[in-house]
């Protein structure tokens, strides 16, 4: 017997581009030492208050089935937290919550697309995206940017995509980028679904990682929410990767139609998680931004170091928990200078081949272990990449 095919082409054809990744666990699980600027993962823990939190709510009794939608006033502090955020009237009814961001993805296009309809993402993309779509039985098709427009999409780019197309995937703060939309990119976006009569889907997850300008949500745009469905997340906002906690805006029949898509699936999230996430979004933005701030102070370390090697240049990240590398001087393609790397200093970045076509020739490097050792790995970095440019 043989799997199906819908579910057989999740992952289309070819490499999934994360082998410098595996290769890295593999030499890691040798007792090999590595240091690890790969994946977004916080170097840092759940906080013990809020793990106290959902400790407590357990206790409590809140580990039978809960509501599929999401605890009321979970729902009712997002609503709250997003129309303060973004100006736009938001109530418990336009949200509903998932295991996770990435839940929220897919729940979103199963409600925004039909089967063998297209759907649009940006290039670079985080690299669930394409498969995301392919599992929502839709085919994505990518608009690449360019590293000279600090890889925000402009009108003329996104033109590029089919007509007929169904949905528009964008993400800001940008996982790979740290690219931070600005209102010109916004407006473009805005002014293209308007056109083209398409659902919008913004991934917002590194909303509270923003270290330069201020991110805009496009659903506070004229005839926007309406058509626009957001994903949000606790994981980067609060440290809580492990606890999947996510959520979906929409318009309130769109809820109720992702409602049903969750009843036979996930069948909710468990509550005492979702207590211990009503809890850790009571903590407030200073928290928030204490879990942001070695992030902030990282880029601030890796754009001082670059500063040293001329040919070594970067999009200066702003926000997220990335930096984008452009490694083209070298001649190398970001997968072989990653595969490179790590075989001679056992230093492991994602190769930006990972996330699509426009960022070949760079890598990403996640800002994700401490300061001191963030600065020594990146150095060794640079300085590698420099002497393969000067021969």
């Amino acid at each position: 017997m043989t799997p199906s095919k819908r579910i057989s082409a999740i992952t289309g054809q070819g490499s999934d581009g994360w082998e410098v990744f595996y290769r890295s666990r593999a030499m890691i699980a040798k007792g090999i030492d590595v240091v690890e600027l790969t994946i977004g993962e916080h170097d840092i823990r759940t906080d013990p208050q809020i793990l106290d939190a959902m400790h407590a709510a357990a206790l409590a009794g809140a580990t039978g089935y809960s509501l599929v939608r999401g605890h009321p006033k979970l729902r009712e502090t997002i609503a709250a937290r997003i129309q303060s955020q973004s100006g736009v009237a938001t109530g418990p009814e336009h949200v509903l919550i998932t295991p996770g961001g990435q839940a929220a993805l897919f729940a979103a296009h199963m409600a925004a697309c039909d089967p063998e309809d297209i759907a649009v993402h940006i290039d670079p993309y985080y690299a669930t995206y394409p498969t995301t779509i392919r599992a929502a039985g839709a085919h994505p098709f990518a608009i690449q940017t360019q590293a000279q427009n600090e890889f925000c999409p402009t009108y003329n780019d996104l033109n590029q995509a089919p007509q007929g197309a169904r949905s528009l995937l964008v993400n800001s703060p940008n996982n790979p980028t740290g690219t931070v939309y600005g209102p010109d990119t916004i407006d473009d976006i805005c002014r293209f679904v308007c056109d083209r009569d398409m659902w919008l889907i913004s991934d917002e997850v590194y909303d509270t990682q923003v270290w330069q300008g201020s991110h805009i949500t496009p659903r506070n745009s004229p005839h926007m929410a309406e058509r626009t469905m957001v994903v949000g997340s606790l994981s980067k906002s609060h440290a809580m990767t492990g606890s999947r906690l996510g959520w979906v805006v929409a318009p309130v029949d769109v809820i109720e139609k992702i409602n049903d898509l969750v009843t036979t699936t996930t069948f909710g999230v468990a509550e005492f998680i979702q207590l211990a996430g009503l809890f850790a979004l009571g903590l407030g933005p200073e928290f928030e931004n204490q879990i942001a701030a070695p992030f902030r102070r990282r880029r601030e370390i890796a754009l001082k170091i670059l500063q040293d090697f001329p040919d070594i240049t970067t999009v200066p990240p702003s926000g997220a928990m990335y930096l984008m590398v452009d490694l083209r001087k070298t001649g190398l393609s970001g997968e072989a200078f990653a595969n490179r790397l790590l075989e001679d200093h056992h230093i492991a970045v994602m190769p930006g081949e990972s996330f699509g076509h426009a960022a070949a020739g760079h890598i990403r490097v996640a800002l994700t272990i401490d300061d001191a050792r963030f600065a020594e790995a990146f150095r060794t970095l640079c300085a590698y990449a420099q002497g393969i440019v000067d021969g």
